[in-house]
């Protein structure tokens, strides 16, 4: 890196002690900024990349909470407001056991160019808590995100800072947080929230979005080559809102996946994926992907390795950061896959991104390829300004053109700085010189 890049790495790094996932965060964008810099230098002189790296706000609080037996539990929730130059910060909430400072602050880091590249004016942020929701009666859910939202509620808003839903926070947990923010407030601000239920200001396609536009994301990557997903055998992780509906839409492009996993470990469905079955068993049973296995034949479950160990064409990490690593790259280009897409935040550790750009095939990072889920979320707060709702295949073109122009984004400014076919460089660069230009109009704030 340059020796002004590198300074900056090296604060980071100082000034956030032991969190590895930010510090892997910021030096995946800040390497790929060289050109960047290089040919912009006021970017430096005006210390953008010093002010970009560190938050705007850092909130951390206490969650107190009853379970059903009357025994009293604390959690940590947090919110990290991480950049506001195009917008109210914008970006999930996400309740699991592994959330701490760190976590949430790459989130929040990831957003701010997530968003940027949308062209949404949303600026970038990210919170939660260490709540884990796994196993919890819906009274128990209740108390806890009614706790969450009675500290969380001062500090968001409309124009302030607009939370959505993210691992572990769905439709019920945006409800419960909903009505408790509607009860303190005593105002019906439909706009704090996206990922509603659509009864009561939530928008169509935003369950879908984040799955479907990485599929998208893949077909545009594709169809540079002059190809397309029909055809193709597609390796899914997770089995969460985002691998189902990425399953959804690469077969209604003609694909057909067959692997979706959870922390049991993946299923393979060389037949392909019974969708219906697999909404059923994680939608509505919240179940495990052996329920899937024990209900379809010639299906089965292995607990030992990754999906990645499947020979595909396409590869769709959407389960969690990191899930993806040099050595499962080794595995997927080995067996003649083409194509990744992330549908979860950084999921492909830097050792897998670097094997992916020397082989020089089609790697769409997450920060493109997943934002149809924040991108729909903007339409959702557009729609709630407005007092409308679009139907499905209104709100569904929109995910699209926004995708496109993601896409279109990127390949533009991997040629500008020199390196065609860079989807690494291009969403970095696409998204942080929209940020960058704004914070220097905007002064020193």
């Amino acid at each position: 890196m340059q020796d002004v890049v590198e300074k900056v790495y090296e604060q980071v790094v100082a000034r956030n002690r032991g969190e590895a996932e930010f510090h892997q965060a910021v030096r995946e964008v800040l390497e790929s900024l060289d050109p960047v810099i290089a040919k912009h230098p006021h970017y430096a002189e005006n210390a953008i990349l010093e002010r970009i790296v560190e938050p705007e706000r850092q909130i951390m609080f206490r969650v107190p909470w009853v379970d059903d037996a009357g025994q009293v539990h604390v959690n940590r929730g947090f919110r990290i407001e991480f950049n506001s130059a195009l917008g109210p910060y914008k970006g999930g909430l996400r309740f699991h056991p592994s959330v701490n400072a760190g976590i949430i602050k790459f989130l929040g880091f990831e957003q701010i160019f997530k968003n940027s590249l949308t062209n949404q004016g949303i600026g970038g942020g990210k919170g939660g808590s260490d709540f884990d929701p796994h196993g919890r009666s819906d009274a128990e859910v209740m108390r806890f995100c009614q706790s969450f939202m009675t500290e969380l509620s001062r500090h968001i808003g409309p124009s302030t800072d607009v939370p959505a839903g993210d691992i572990g926070v769905g439709g019920r947990e945006i409800g419960y947080m909903f009505g408790q923010y509607k009860r303190l407030r005593n105002s019906y601000d439909a706009g704090v929230l996206t990922g509603k239920g659509l009864a009561w200001g939530g928008s169509l396609v935003r369950t879908e979005a984040t799955g479907y536009g990485t599929v998208l994301f893949a077909q545009s990557m594709l169809a540079t080559k002059g190809d397309c997903l029909e055809g193709k055998k597609v390796a899914v992780s997770g089995s969460g809102n985002v691998a189902i509906y990425a399953i959804e839409k690469a077969q209604q492009l003609g694909a057909t996946p067959i692997t979706f996993s959870d922390s049991s470990g993946y299923v393979v469905d060389e037949a392909g994926v019974d969708l219906d079955l697999l909404k059923q068993v994680k939608e509505v049973e919240r179940g495990r992907v052996s329920d899937y296995v024990s209900r379809r034949p010639g299906s089965r479950l292995v607990t030992e390795g990754r999906p990645w160990d499947v020979p595909v064409d396409v590869a769709l990490p959407c389960a969690t950061q990191n899930e993806l690593d040099g050595e499962d790259a080794a595995t997927l280009l080995r067996a003649g896959c083409a194509v990744v897409a992330e549908g979860a935040n950084m999921p492909s550790t830097p050792e897998a991104v670097e094997a992916f750009l020397e082989a020089g095939i089609l790697y769409g990072p997450g920060k493109a390829a997943n934002a149809g889920g924040v991108a729909t979320s903007a339409l959702e707060m557009e729609q709630n300004a407005g007092r409308t709702r679009w139907d499905f295949a209104t709100a569904e073109e929109k995910l699209t053109a926004i995708m496109t122009d993601i896409h279109d984004s990127c390949v533009a400014a991997a040629e500008e700085y020199g390196r065609p076919g860079d989807y690494v460089l291009g969403a970095n660069a696409a998204g942080f010189t929209r940020v960058a230009d704004v914070m220097i109009a905007h002064g020193i704030v």
